[in-house]
């Protein structure tokens, strides 16, 4: 009992993962409260209340998650149709984080394939 707890703990610890009220501004950019970056992708269409990142996608930019209802403006939260999770949103767009950031700080999604980019509050 006591090793699935502490497993369980470790797997959601090191879950790259973000909550609204961990989501904040930081050297101009939004980034979450191990102050990984938070990025945008331009094929998701503000207020429609989809993702369109899924799939590999989805493993490549995982979803900030919304463990909040009803987060304070200009933050939202979406539905997301491939697996229920509430995805946090900025401003209506959903958020992301990128598994090639390694570090606090790192943007290396930025620009890349010019559809993402940093969250600039």
């Amino acid at each position: 009992m006591r090793f699935t707890a502490i497993a369980t703990l470790a797997a959601l610890l090191s879950a790259p993962l973000a909550f609204a009220a961990d989501v904040m501004p930081a050297n101009g950019m939004l980034v979450n409260a191990r102050g990984m970056t938070v990025y945008v992708f331009d094929k998701d269409v503000a207020d429609s209340g989809k993702s369109a990142c899924s799939g590999g996608c989805l493993v490549a930019w995982p979803a900030v998650i919304a463990t909040d209802a009803a987060p304070a403006a200009p933050y939202g939260s979406i539905k997301r149709e491939d697996n229920g999770a509430m995805q946090l949103t900025y401003k209506g767009k959903p958020l992301y984080l990128y598994k090639e950031d390694k570090k606090p700080g790192d943007v290396a999604g930025d620009n890349f394939k010019n559809v993402w980019h940093v969250v600039k509050p």
